[in-house]
């Protein structure tokens, strides 16, 4: 008999769908025993019924899963939701009325005022706003998010910063791939030998969401970070791995060899209490000055940690630098996933 917790997964079809199933592959603590997704998929077997796009093949232990629609009647209470944003809200809230915990990697729910969007070696304080969000919503169940695959890696990297040294100001530029776009994606003619200037909402969704993430809890909600942040976000040719030049202007003064110390050698709760997905190191400091790049260290990890590279004062703010992840994995399915993992460890999923 298994002793690991049964969970589903919700949009188990698609391309962040089938990125949980892989992720939960042979998990230590998390089994999936649950999947589902369209009504047009509903009582096919996954293995018939998924378009597989992972390079390893669809896990056995899945395969023969009946699909499911996406109503809350799973034999689980632990889902992951890699629904379209499209319809993700209002099937994410009735599980979480019908007493589900919804780990979701849909954008729908980041900003309600009592739903935590969490970066475990960042904010995991955030999670003080589950009792009130039951509270609010009279439920047994609740959403805990992750952050847009942009802002991942461009929050993470300013947390520890900007406890140490207090950030004012932020500016990013990102160069994003093309696996962001979901499956199919960007249409080749549109991208090969091409940068498109625009990613519909992405540019707000890291603006406010960076903001929260590095907000205060203040027992009832979360107060936003107090300094402005500026984004462009470009898509790019690249398969997977979102790539960020930032610079950022800080109230204490530093250097560029301390901020790189800074982050080299930080650890948070995921590490400390050395949870299944964790990196070793949440941060990857790079010394040549080419790095980080995504064809070489975008699996670095695991996919799980931020690369950072090129630390150097900057001209206008304080200091510049480049940023990259994986954002498939931290970005989106893997980030979950530790979010899930930290509430087990915490003791809070019930």
């Amino acid at each position: 008999m298994s002793t690991k917790i049964p969970v589903g997964v919700l949009g188990a079809t698609g391309a962040v769908g089938q990125k949980f199933i892989k992720l939960l592959e042979d998990h230590p603590w998390f089994e999936v025993t649950e999947v589902a997704a369209s009504e047009r998929t509903s009582g096919k077997l996954y293995g018939d019924a998924v378009s597989w796009k992972q390079v390893t093949p669809v896990p056995d232990s899945v395969q023969g899963l009946e699909v499911h629609p996406c109503t809350p009647k799973l034999k689980c209470r632990i889902v992951f939701s890699g629904l379209d944003a499209a319809v993700a809200g209002p099937i994410e809230d009735d599980f979480a009325r019908a007493g589900y915990v919804v780990l979701s990697n849909s954008k729908n729910h980041r900003l309600d005022p009592d739903v935590p969007l969490v970066i475990p070696e960042v904010n995991h304080e955030h999670l003080g706003l589950i009792p009130i969000q039951q509270r609010n919503r009279n439920s047994k169940g609740y959403i805990v998010t992750n952050a847009n695959c942009t802002t991942m890696f461009l929050a993470m990297a300013l947390g520890p910063i900007h406890k140490t040294f207090h950030i004012q100001k932020v500016f990013m530029v990102s160069m994003q791939a093309v696996s962001g776009a979901g499956y199919p994606g960007v249409p080749s003619l549109d991208i090969l030998g091409n940068v498109i200037p625009f990613i519909g909402g992405e540019e707000e969704k890291v603006e406010i969401e960076t903001r929260k993430i590095l907000g205060t809890f203040n027992g009832k909600t979360i107060d936003l970070a107090d300094f402005p942040v500026s984004a462009q976000c470009n898509r790019v040719a690249v398969e997977d791995g979102h790539t960020e030049s930032v610079s950022v202007k800080l109230a204490r003064k530093t250097t560029a060899s301390e901020l790189a110390e800074l982050l080299r050698s930080y650890s948070g709760v995921p590490q400390q209490l050395r949870l299944p997905s964790a990196p070793e190191k949440p941060f990857i400091v790079m010394e040549a000055q080419d790095r980080p790049q995504p064809r070489f260290d975008v699996n670095r990890s695991k996919g799980m940690a931020t690369l950072i590279g090129r630390i150097r004062p900057c001209s206008i703010f304080d200091f510049k630098f480049t940023l990259m992840g994986h954002n498939t994995v931290r970005g989106a399915a893997g980030a979950s996933i530790l979010n899930a993992e930290l509430l087990k460890a915490q003791e809070i999923l019930g």
